[in-house]
C-alpha cells in the first residue's frame, strides 16, 4: 500500500473518531454561537453550555445532541483523507532527505497547505450541520414564513440549492478559510512541537499512546485557541437566511457582533469548543497513528 492509500486509510479512521467524540460538544457550540441576541429586558434562549445541553436533551432526546452529524459522516472520510494526504504530501516536498523528519516550522507550512485544501470540502458541510444544529434559532424565521425547516442533511443541501443555488452550499467559504489555514497550520505544528518535546528530539517514533493523546489534546485545543473568532464569524453566515441576510459578509459579521455583543460575542460557544478540542483530537491524532503504523 502506498503513502497516499495509508494516509488516506488513516485519515478517515481518525476522522471517525474525531466525530464520535467530539460532535456533542460541537452541537451546543453551534446552538450558542447562533443564538440571537435577545432584547433588552430578555434573557438568552440558553444561559450557558450546561442550560443548552438540558434544553436540547429536554426537547429532543439524547439524539438532539448528535443533530447535523450526518453531513459531517458522510464526508468524514473525504475530509480527513484530504487534509492528512495532502499533509503527508507537503511533508515530502519539505523533507530533505526520504524518512527524515520534519522540523516543528515545516509541519506549520504543511498543516496550512491542508487547511487550504480541506476548506473547500469542510465549508458545505459545515453549512449543512450548522444549519442542522442551528434549527431552534431559525424556527420563528421559518414558520414567519410559512416554510417547514428541513430534516436532514439532503433536505438541508436541497433547501438551499433552491433558495441559492449551488454556490449557496459555499456560503462562508472566506471565513472557513480563515479557520482551518491558520489553524491547522498551528495545530499540526503544536502537535509536533509537543512531541518532540516528549521524546526529547526529532525522533518521535517510540512515542506511546499517552504521548499521543497528550500532544493531539494539545494541538486541538491550540487550533481552537487560535482561531475561534473567525469559527463564530463563519458559523453565524452560515446560518443566515439567504432572501433577507443580517450580514452583507465576513467584516460585516464581525462588526455586528462586536456592537451587539462586544468582545465576548465572538466568543460565545468558546467552553463546549474547548471542552470538545482535547478529547476530540486525541481521539483522531491516536487513531491516525496507529492506523498508520499498523498500515507499515
Amino acid at each position: 500500500m502506498g503513502d497516499v492509500a495509508k494516509d488516506l486509510a488513516a485519515g478517515t479512521v481518525g476522522g471517525v473518531a474525531n466525530l464520535i467524540v467530539g460532535h456533542p460538544f460541537d452541537t451546543i457550540k453551534v446552538k450558542l454561537q447562533s443564538q440571537p441576541t435577545p432584547a433588552p429586558g430578555h434573557l438568552p434562549k440558553y444561559a450557558g453550555a450546561v442550560d443548552a445541553v438540558k434544553q436540547t436533551i429536554a426537547a429532543e432526546g439524547p439524539r438532539g445532541l448528535y443533530k447535523g452529524m450526518g453531513a459531517p459522516l458522510a464526508t468524514v472520510a473525504a475530509f480527513n483523507a484530504v487534509l492528512f494526504t495532502v499533509r503527508g504530501q507537503m511533508e515530502a516536498l519539505l523533507r530533505s532527505e526520504p524518512g527524515h523528519p520534519l522540523t516543528v516550522k515545516q509541519q506549520v507550512v504543511a498543516g496550512a497547505g491542508a487547511g487550504v485544501a480541506v476548506s473547500f470540502l469542510a465549508c458545505p458541510t459545515e453549512l449543512i450541520k450548522c444549519r442542522l444544529q442551528a434549527q431552534s434559532a431559525l424556527a420563528e424565521a421559518a414558520a414567519a414564513s410559512g416554510v417547514a425547516l428541513p430534516k436532514g442533511p439532503i433536505d438541508v443541501a436541497k433547501h438551499v440549492v433552491r433558495e441559492a443555488g449551488t454556490k449557496g452550499l459555499f456560503k462562508g467559504l472566506v471565513p472557513t478559510m480563515g479557520r482551518e489555514v491558520p489553524g491547522n497550520a498551528v495545530m499540526f505544528g503544536v502537535y509536533e512541537a509537543t512531541k518532540q518535546y516528549l521524546a526529547g528530539g526529532q525522533d518521535t517514533s517510540n512515542l506511546g499512546r499517552g504521548s499521543l493523546i497528550l500532544a493531539g489534546g494539545l494541538a486541538g485545543a491550540a487550533f481552537w485557541l487560535s482561531v475561534y473568532p473567525t469559527d463564530v464569524v463563519k458559523s453565524v453566515i452560515q446560518v443566515d437566511d439567504y432572501k433577507k441576510p443580517r450580514y452583507s459578509g465576513s467584516v460585516d459579521a464581525f462588526k455586528k457582533i462586536l456592537a451587539a455583543d462586544g468582545v465576548k460575542g465572538l466568543y460565545k460557544g468558546f467552553g463546549p469548543a474547548m471542552a470538545r478540542s482535547v478529547p476530540a483530537n486525541a481521539a483522531t491524532f491516536v487513531a491516525y497513528e496507529i492506523t498508520r503504523s499498523a498500515l507499515g
